[in-house]
């Protein structure tokens, strides 16, 4: 069922991008196993700065996964037919994030065996615990609904009717994951920047723009590899979900800084000058705040142009500046940021040691390996089976014109074969058609 041995035949560029994963988290382990024994004074994390760099991927990665939901709400909501080859690939993309957060917060801890704790001894007063659940719930719900769907795909029939009530379980299970892990950090009263009513929406606004960047970025990619298409109505609607998302993202932003430097509430004003302006004391963040804000109003202006928005390439670039921008305002200068200055007025400097940073690497390393086999053991599913609805003498007329070929080392078949009138997309197998209606 769990048709691993699709992942295990590849071309010599498919094993070579695995083996190169394969080594960065070999090395990335050996650092962990030193810090696992000497303890996190091996990071550049302090008594004033407790939360770097693995909790910035943690907070980032968390919208990531819960930002499947843009690519699940529309087609099995409101039956718009135009996401049917993509949301396979949004529900892998956050089994993946999703466990990319668990490992960051297991190489956090001092301990790894005390995460067990959380459930062990639960506080149902704690926001971890809460934490913890959703993510696990959201884990084991994305896991089901893939394996589930994927089998029935494979096995030409219709899924069963109970995975539906699944499915429309996490559409609002991915938007708590991300309002709960606002809430851990707006419920520390000791942290002005982070006290803010606002938090969770922002995350949620953040997420909905990363995440749907990441899958298009993706979904080029994989037409580009493989010859796999979503279709060119699915990208656009996401692009569009992806603007709107970075518009009020944007927006929550600047309210902040309004709040913050109108008020001139001690704490908080500091810290806003700190990343953005640097008028209280040249950090290692001022540049990173400084690019971010650069790099979110390039992407505005792509995506705000329709027909800059509509260019494939220009769209790509958009999607990487809006995911950089994110990445760095999340991962790097909210969560870091917060603690400058401390409660005590302190301002301490972080930054990110090797060790640090190389096991920071080899849990995205860990993502992208899985992406790749999720992603491999899907499209050759999707493609085999749309191969199988094409008439012999259709397939052999379009063969050439739409780019299907066997693939060397035996992967899969590039879709794109649809009946005539057919946009690419569209294709879908008896049981799926049985099942939507």
């Amino acid at each position: 069922m769990f048709m691993f041995e699709k992942a295990m035949v590849g071309s010599r560029r498919y094993w070579i991008w695995v083996g190169a994963l394969l080594a960065v988290i070999a090395v990335a382990f050996g650092f962990y196993l030193h810090q696992l024994s000497y303890g996190l004074g091996l990071t550049g994390m302090s008594r004033d700065v407790s939360w770097g760099l693995y909790i910035g991927q943690f907070t980032f990665l968390v919208g990531v996964a819960a930002s499947a939901v843009m690519v699940v709400l529309p087609y099995y909501l409101h039956n718009h037919k135009e996401f049917v080859r993509m949301t396979i690939l949004g529900e892998f993309l956050a089994v993946s994030a999703v466990t990319m957060c668990m490992l960051f917060i297991m190489v956090d801890m001092g301990k790894p065996m005390r995460v067990f704790n959380v459930f062990l001894y639960p506080q149902f007063h704690s926001v971890m615990f809460w934490d913890m659940l959703s993510l696990s719930g959201y884990l084991v719900l994305n896991a089901t609904i893939t394996l589930v769907t994927l089998h029935a795909e494979q096995q030409d029939v219709s899924p069963p009717h109970w995975i539906k009530l699944i499915i429309l379980l996490s559409i609002p299970w991915a938007i708590s994951i991300h309002t709960v892990t606002g809430f851990l950090y707006s419920g520390l009263p000791g942290r002005l920047a982070w006290r803010t009513a606002i938090m969770a929406p922002r995350f949620l606004a953040s997420a909905f723009a990363a995440g749907p960047a990441l899958l298009i970025l993706l979904c080029f990619l994989l037409r580009r590899q493989t010859g796999y298409d979503v279709g060119k109505k699915a990208i656009n609607g996401l692009a569009v979900i992806v603007t709107y998302a970075m518009i009020i993202n944007v927006f929550f932003i600047a309210m902040e800084f309004f709040t913050a430097m109108y008020s001139r509430v001690p704490g908080l004003t500091e810290d806003f000058e700190d990343l953005y302006l640097g008028t209280v004391s040249h950090t290692s963040l001022l540049p990173w705040g400084r690019t971010s804000i650069v790099l979110m109003a390039a992407a505005l202006v792509l995506l705000l142009v329709p027909r800059m928005r509509r260019n494939e390439k220009t769209l790509a670039v958009a999607c990487a500046l809006v995911f950089s921008s994110l990445w760095i305002d999340k991962g790097v200068c909210m969560v870091v940021g917060g603690f400058i200055p401390s409660p005590l007025g302190t301002l301490t400097r972080y930054v990110p040691t090797l060790p640090e940073l190389a096991i920071t690497l080899g849990v995205w390393a860990v993502g992208a390996l899985m992406v790749t086999v999720f992603y491999k053991i899907a499209l050759s599913v999707e493609i085999a089976k749309e191969a199988s609805y094409v008439p012999a003498y259709e397939f052999a007329r379009t063969a050439g014109a739409v780019g299907l070929q066997a693939q060397a080392g035996g992967a899969a078949l590039a879709p794109g074969s649809g009946a005539p009138g057919q946009e690419n997309g569209e294709v879908s197998g008896k049981g799926e058609q049985e099942w939507h209606q």
